[in-house]
C-alpha cells in the first residue's frame, strides 16, 4: 500500500468559517428574519447556535484545540446600526471579544461585513436595488472596522455577492432569497450596486487600515454542458458560466460588470482585491429544453453518477476545485487565493470525510503548480442555520442539537484535526477515515 503524504507550504491557513445570522441567534433586526417569520424558510434561525448569547468561546476552543490557525466570521449590520441614526455600542465591542478571543487562542480573524443579511430600516428604503445603498454601506464599514481593526486585518467586504442577487431577484421557489422578486433587471441593478458598494467599502477599509487585505468571497459554480457536441448546450453553459462566475469578480479587475443583458461601466471598483476569496461546493450540467423558459430554456441537474449529499443538495465533483482555481489563476494571476468555504451537508458524516479529503487533494494540486492558495476554511465549525433551507442541511464538523445547544463530536473532527496539525494530508489519514477513496489519492 503507498505512504506519502501532500504538505502544504508553511504558515498556510487552517479554518473553518460561520456567519453571523446562522450561529449568533435572534438577530430580529434584519430581512433574513422577516423573511423566515414569513413562512418561506424551514423553521426560524431562533438562538441558532447562540454565539450572541456567548457560546463562540467553547466553539474557538474545540477548534484551537483541533489544530485551526484562523477562523472566518461575520458581523451583523442591522446589530451594529439597528437604525439610521444610531450605532449599538455594546455590540461592536461583543464582536471585538470575539475578535479577541482568537487572538487569545492564537488564530488569524477573517471578517466578513456582509453576509447575506441587510437590516430592516435598509430593505425599507429600496436596499441594493438604489444606489443610494454605497455610501450608506460605506458609513457602516468604515464604523465598524475602525471598531475592529485593532485585531483583524483580514477583511471580505461581501459574500457571494452573486448569489445574493440572483436568489433575490431571479430564483424562485424553496432556495429564494429576501426580497423574493423575479426580475433580471433589478438583479443586474443589485449586483452594479453590490459592485460599487465594495469598491467604496475597499477604500475606506485602506484609508483606515493601510495594511488590511481586502476582498470578496466568490461562490464559484462549475457549469459545463451535458452534450459537448451540442451547440446549444455549450452556449448555455458559457452563458450562465458568464452570469455566475464572471460578472462580479471580472469588474473589479476591469471596471465592466458584463451580464445577459448588456454590460456597465463601474471605472472604480478596478483593481480593488488584494486577494481572491474562492468558495466551492460542486458542479452542475446543462441542456437545453423547450420546458424550461424560466431558465433560459436550460435544465440543470448533476451527473447521473455523481455521488450525491443529503437530499441530493450537492454532487461530490472534487475536479471542480481544481478547474475553478485555475479560472482564478488565469484571470487574476497576480492575487493570492483563499478557499473561503468548502464543505457538505452531511447529517450523519458519512460523506463528509471523503468529501473533505478528495477536495483538499485538489488544492494540494494547485498549490503543487506553484498557485498561490493561501489557506482554507471548511464551512463550517458547527450546524447552522442554512439560510432558506433552516436547519435540513447540516454542514457542521461539529453537529448541534436545536433545542438543548449541545455539541455532537462528528469523526471528521478529528480528521480535520489532523490535516491541521499536520499542515496537510497523509495516506495514514485517508486509511483510518474515507479509506473508500484511497485509492484515488494514494494511487499503486
Amino acid at each position: 500500500m503507498p505512504q506519502g503524504a501532500y504538505h502544504f507550504p508553511k504558515g498556510f491557513l487552517w479554518g473553518t468559517a460561520t456567519a453571523a445570522h446562522q450561529v449568533e441567534g435572534n438577530n430580529t433586526n434584519n430581512n433574513w428574519w422577516k423573511w423566515e417569520q414569513e413562512g418561506h424558510t424551514d423553521g426560524s434561525a431562533a438562538v441558532a447556535a447562540d454565539w450572541w448569547g456567548g457560546r463562540w468561546r467553547e466553539d474557538f476552543d474545540r477548534a484551537v484545540e483541533a489544530g485551526q490557525n484562523a477562523h472566518r466570521l461575520s458581523v451583523e449590520w442591522s446589530r451594529i446600526q439597528p437604525t439610521p441614526d444610531t450605532w449599538d455600542e455594546e455590540a461592536l465591542e461583543k464582536y471585538r471579544a470575539m475578535l479577541r478571543g482568537l487572538k487569545e487562542r492564537g488564530m488569524t480573524p477573517m471578517v466578513t461585513l456582509h453576509h447575506f443579511t441587510d437590516p430592516l430600516w435598509l430593505e425599507e428604503v429600496g436596499g441594493w436595488e438604489t444606489e443610494a445603498v454605497v455610501p450608506l454601506f460605506e458609513k457602516f464599514v468604515r464604523k465598524t472596522v475602525d471598531a475592529l481593526k485593532e485585531y483583524c486585518t483580514l477583511w471580505c467586504t461581501i459574500n457571494e455577492p452573486t448569489g445574493y442577487a440572483l436568489n433575490g431577484y431571479i430564483t424562485t421557489g424553496v432556495d429564494s432569497f429576501p426580497p423574493g422578486k423575479n426580475n433580471m433587471k433589478l438583479a443586474m441593478q443589485v449586483q452594479a450596486n453590490l459592485i460599487r458598494g465594495h469598491a467604496a467599502a475597499y477604500r475606506a477599509i485602506h484609508l483606515l487600515q493601510p495594511e488590511a487585505r481586502v476582498g470578496i468571497a466568490h461562490h464559484y459554480r462549475s457549469i459545463a454542458p451535458q452534450y459537448a457536441w451540442s451547440p446549444l448546450d455549450r452556449l448555455l453553459a458559457r452563458s450562465f458560466f458568464q452570469a455566475i462566475n464572471e460578472s462580479f469578480p471580472l469588474a473589479l479587475a476591469d471596471g465592466v460588470m458584463r451580464s445577459p443583458i448588456g454590460s456597465v461601466r463601474i471605472p472604480e471598483a478596478k483593481g480593488t482585491q488584494d486577494y481572491f476569496g474562492f468558495n466551492y461546493y460542486t458542479r452542475e450540467y446543462v441542456t437545453f429544453d423547450l420546458r424550461h423558459a424560466d431558465t433560459l430554456f436550460g435544465r440543470h441537474f448533476f451527473r447521473k453518477d455523481a455521488e450525491l449529499s443529503d437530499d441530493a443538495f450537492l454532487a461530490l465533483e472534487p475536479d471542480g476545485m481544481f478547474e475553478g482555481l485555475k479560472w482564478v489563476v488565469r484571470n487574476f494571476p497576480n492575487l493570492p487565493i483563499l478557499i473561503a468555504e468548502n464543505g457538505v451537508n452531511s447529517a450523519d458524516d458519512s460523506i463528509r470525510p471523503r468529501y473533505t479529503a478528495q477536495h483538499i487533494h485538489q488544492m494540494w494540486r494547485a498549490v503543487n503548480f506553484n498557485w498561490p492558495i493561501k489557506g482554507y476554511f471548511h464551512w463550517s465549525l458547527v450546524d447552522n442555520f442554512e439560510w432558506s433551507f433552516g436547519w435540513k442541511y447540516r454542514f457542521g464538523l461539529w453537529g448541534l442539537d436545536v433545542d438543548t445547544q449541545k455539541r455532537i463530536k462528528r469523526p471528521s473532527v478529528d480528521f480535520y484535526a489532523e490535516i491541521c496539525k499536520e499542515n496537510g494530508i497523509s495516506s495514514d489519514m485517508v486509511q483510518k477515515y474515507c479509506p473508500e477513496v484511497f485509492e484515488k489519492l494514494f494511487p499503486s
